[in-house]
């Protein structure tokens, strides 16, 4: 059934905000089979790998509020609203209702009158007739609406020029609720600081005089309800300021480490410390701007009404204020000014001590070995003494501008009463009334301090977004508007048609026109020396990398059209130096894998030759391994890198030196797992050692970035024996 858009759009608009509920408290079963089904519907082609790559999963499920993130990627566009089967309208459908057991079912169909409603269960994809009234009751009510998104091309351009949103900004605007909320409550705040110069002035000049102690405490027992309506509105404030932050920091964060995951590998900087460091700055900046950039601006504008209500009482009082705040501000915009080139080389200087200490931190085993901690410790304390100095100058003049600022309200508290008092004498204020202007000025003034220090730091937030910026505008390898072909399932043809490729700031290229074929099922080797490009090779067939010139095809089509999700779930790859993370052997092995059953984890460490040692462990798999798998030897964690291939089977397996750690022994047992194993799959191996050439029927040779032959095994090795292939001169 194909739903025209304008029917979700109308029950979505006759609902209201109020019935549009929040995902964060909804948890369902079945949800991303719920939406394959409804794509599917929809004439939607997408598949599993897709539309969850990157989402953060619980335990291989879709939470509800990262549906409509999943659906967006589908090509469909979902509203959660609370509703009741008898309010599910059917023109709207298929939707997705959520039950009271946490499963989801697709309703298709139904009929209020009649009494009758189709769903479709995810996991089998077959329509039942259900019972309406049982469904009722079953029904948690709420229900996910979704919609084809609609595809606009070039005939039908926007009349207004309109970007995307700023990842920054666009946040923010996302909680513009709670700042309406916490511009009322400061409204009300600021109307309660009049109550104290107002109870001060009368006390002084009606009841003092008069001794009126019954409105002495009249006045007392006002101006308290006042102020604990003040405290419960200043908490309140700031619970809501509090609670958009978070709401902000979570969506920034996942944004931005999102981001990170999803740049292209090409794309990436040069040093992970440095990189991280520019990462952390961000905490920096979303304090900035969500706490007391906030607060600070909302009560600025109400210093007009204290000037306001101290010019009713002072008169020409006021003056004292007006003049003292341009000359503070003018001292705090002087501070920033100096503080533009402190701050630049303090962050530079924050990153390269950050890069030294992560790049010593992963390389500390060599650094010990080479008896090279002389001169890492140096680069440390130059980093060190580098960021200290130019942070001190920075702190020195943040610190001026601030004491400046609190010298300035000191001498107007004193120029409003020595003013004051002449205006006593000349019976023009009374004495109530002075204490209440001073009170005032003080209150005026007071943000005067928050406004230097906010200059003061604004060069640092406005240099930290710039950063980000930066990093938000790299590529990425999942374009979010590009519409991929999905191929679920790979046959493993795999083909480069004359790819050039060359590593930033290299002069020659790791690639030159390479043109290779390799039909589903073969089994090649590609050898060759040191730096010939096969790892490059190999990160180019499962699109780590893309080439410069040339196209990399996966069953006849480009690589560049298929969902990297899609072509990386058929394809294994075993890195030359394999990466594990902190955490069990049967974390690693099952890493990027949910719902694997303890029998299959078991026969994949039998296949990759680990089984005996992991049993004879008294933790057995849940064995640590530390980081990067540091407490196991290298040809271990070889054997954990195949375990994972093993254990997804995958339709085109490729190998950088998947054994170049092993033993002579373990070696011929892999080779035996992998013919068996791997006989109808799509076999790339890159090495160094004879005995794995068992495995392959075909063998390429590499040099400088140029295949200098390709043919069957024998032939290859006879004309290697013999001296007959020279490489490319490129001298």
């Amino acid at each position: 059934m194909n739903i025209p858009a304008s029917e979700v759009e109308q029950e979505v608009e006759q609902t209201g905000a109020s019935t549009s509920i929040s995902s964060s408290d909804i948890m369902a079963n079945d949800l991303l089979d719920c939406l394959l089904l409804v794509a599917h519907l929809e004439g939607k082609t997408t598949s599993r790998a897709s539309v969850s790559s990157g989402l953060p999963l619980e335990d291989g499920k879709l939470p509800a509020m990262m549906f409509n993130r999943a659906a967006n990627r589908a090509g469909l566009a979902s509203t959660m609203l609370s509703r009741e089967l008898n309010e599910i309208p059917v023109e709207v459908l298929p939707a997705i209702l959520i039950l009271k057991n946490g499963d989801a079912v697709v309703l298709t169909d139904i009929n209020h009158e009649q009494k009758i409603a189709i769903v479709v269960n995810p996991s089998t994809h077959l329509p039942s007739q259900v019972d309406y009234e049982q469904l009722t009751e079953e029904c948690a009510g709420h229900v996910f609406y979704l919609r084809p998104m609609q595809q606009f091309d070039s005939r039908t351009p926007k009349i207004y020029k309109q970007g995307h949103e700023h990842w920054f900004w666009g946040a923010l605007k996302g909680s513009w609720k709670i700042y309406r909320d916490v511009l009322i409550a400061s409204f009300l705040i600021n109307l309660f600081v009049l109550a104290q110069p107002l109870f001060v002035m009368n006390v002084y000049d009606r009841v003092v005089p008069n001794n009126a102690v019954e409105t002495l405490w009249a006045l007392a027992i006002g101006v308290v309800i006042v102020y604990v309506f003040d405290l419960a509105l200043k908490m309140l404030r700031a619970y809501m300021v509090e609670l958009a932050a978070k709401r902000t920091d979570v969506v920034l964060s996942a944004q931005l480490f999102e981001k990170v995951l999803n740049l292209k590998m090409m794309a990436r900087p040069n040093s992970t410390g440095a990189f991280a460091s520019r990462l952390h700055d961000f905490d920096m900046l979303r304090n900035f701007v969500t706490s007391s950039t906030m607060l600070t601006l909302i009560d600025l504008p109400f210093v007009v009404v204290f000037l306001a209500f101290m010019a009713y009482l002072g008169g020409w009082l006021v003056f004292v204020p007006i003049v003292i705040f341009p000359i503070a501000v003018f001292i705090g915009l002087h501070a920033q000014k100096k503080l533009r080139p402190t701050i630049e080389n303090v962050m530079r200087g924050s990153a390269k001590k950050s890069a030294t200490l992560v790049e010593s931190l992963v390389g500390v085993e060599a650094i010990k070995t080479m008896c090279a901690e002389s001169q890492v410790q140096r680069s440390w304390e130059q980093a060190v003494g580098y960021v200290s100095q130019w942070g001190l100058q920075s702190r020195l003049i943040s610190n001026a501008a601030l004491q400046g600022v609190q010298f300035l309200q000191q001498i107007a508290m004193v120029a409003v009463v020595v003013w004051g008092v002449y205006l006593i004498s000349a019976q023009n204020l009374t004495l109530g009334g002075l204490i209440a202007c001073v009170i005032l000025n003080g209150r005026a003034l007071a943000p005067l301090s928050q406004v230097a220090n906010l200059l003061v730091s604004y060069d640092h937030a406005e240099a930290t977004l710039k950063s980000l910026d930066e990093i938000m505008a790299l590529p990425v390898e999942r374009e979010q508007d590009k519409r991929y072909l999905h191929r679920p399932v790979f046959d493993g043809d795999l083909s480069l048609k004359q790819v050039t490729f060359r590593y930033l700031d290299q002069p020659a290229p790791a690639l030159e026109n390479i043109s290779l074929n390799i039909k589903a099922g073969e089994k090649v080797a590609i050898i060759g020396r040191i730096g010939s490009g096969k790892s490059t090779l190999a990160k180019m067939l499962i699109r780590l990398y893309e080439p410069d010139n040339g196209a990399v095809t996966i069953d006849g089509f480009d690589a560049q059209q298929l969902d990297p999700a899609d072509l990386r779930t058929n394809i294994g790859y075993v890195a030359q130096n394999e990466t594990l993370f902190f955490g069990t052997i049967r974390d690693n092995i099952t890493y990027g894998l949910t719902g694997v059953a303890d029998d299959d984890v078991v026969e994949a460490a039998k296949k990759a030759g680990i089984l005996d040692f992991v049993n004879s462990h008294p933790l057995g798999f849940e064995m640590p391994v530390g980081e990067r798998g540091e407490t196991l030897s290298g040809g271990q964690r070889s054997a954990v890198a195949m375990a994972r291939v093993f254990l997804r089977n995958p339709r085109v397996l490729i190998m950088d030196e998947p054994t170049s750690a092993m033993d002579q022994g373990t070696e011929e047992y892999m080779r035996q797992q992998l013919r068996s194993e791997f006989s109808n799959s799509t076999l790339v191996l890159i090495t160094h050692k004879m005995n794995m050439l068992g495995l392959v029927d075909r063998l390429v040779v590499m040099d400088r970035g140029t295949i200098v032959a390709d043919g069957p095994k024998g032939e290859v090795l006879d004309a290697l024996k013999k001296g007959a292939l020279k490489g490319k001169d490129k001298s």
